[in-house]
């Protein structure tokens, strides 16, 4: 399988929130504001990445071998939270100001369902080590592009006249729905993806 088409499919055509619709609670709660939506995906590309080479290590060279492949998800949990844990620690360290902004959505990352599904979805797919971190790259890309267009667009309509029927949650689903209508449009970009 080329690996740039793969690449392109996690991140566009099958877009882990506007397509798969997963990791929705990180992209509804921290896309106000487009650097706190950019420090999220950063930290979401790099559980995703590393977890992604983790967890296909665990799940070919501990549970394959030992006949406990019916144990991965609850290794996979373990292998994120662990990450998680440790990109915590450096956030808070390196810039606590995101630490701050990014709150409680940070530790959430943990039982972000877009990283264990990325993660369930290498396996399930059969896909090699290459293969498996190139998907969770593309996905984690795509997750963060759509947290920036969910942003971008929440600054600009801040300071718009709205409805009072549609502020808040109700006009960021509408967005969100417009958002995904118009990546339902990558959906032939690439057959067989």
């Amino acid at each position: 399988m080329n690996l740039i088409l793969l690449f392109i499919g996690a991140a566009l055509v099958n877009n882990f929130v506007l397509v798969k619709f997963l990791g929705i609670c990180a992209f509804l709660g921290v896309s106000k504001k487009v650097d706190t939506a950019l420090g999220m995906g950063a930290a979401v590309t790099f559980v995703m990445g590393i977890a992604s080479l983790c967890t296909y290590l665990v799940y070919e060279f501990i549970l394959t071998p030992l006949g406990l492949e019916y144990l991965y998800n609850l290794a996979f949990i373990l292998v994120i939270a662990s990450l998680v844990q440790l990109v915590e620690m450096v956030i808070q360290k390196m810039s606590p100001s995101l630490y701050s902004a990014l709150g409680v959505y940070l530790p959430l990352i943990t039982t972000n369902c877009a990283v264990l599904g990325v993660a369930v979805l290498n396996m399930q797919k059969d896909y090699t080590l290459i293969q498996s971190v190139v998907n969770s790259l593309g996905a984690a890309i795509g997750f963060t592009l759509a947290m920036l267009l969910m942003a971008g667009i929440r600054e600009r309509v801040e300071d718009n006249d709205v409805i009072p029927a549609f502020k808040g949650l109700p006009l960021v689903l509408m967005i969100a729905g417009f958002m995904a209508l118009a990546f339902a449009g990558f959906q032939n970009l690439i057959p067989n993806i």
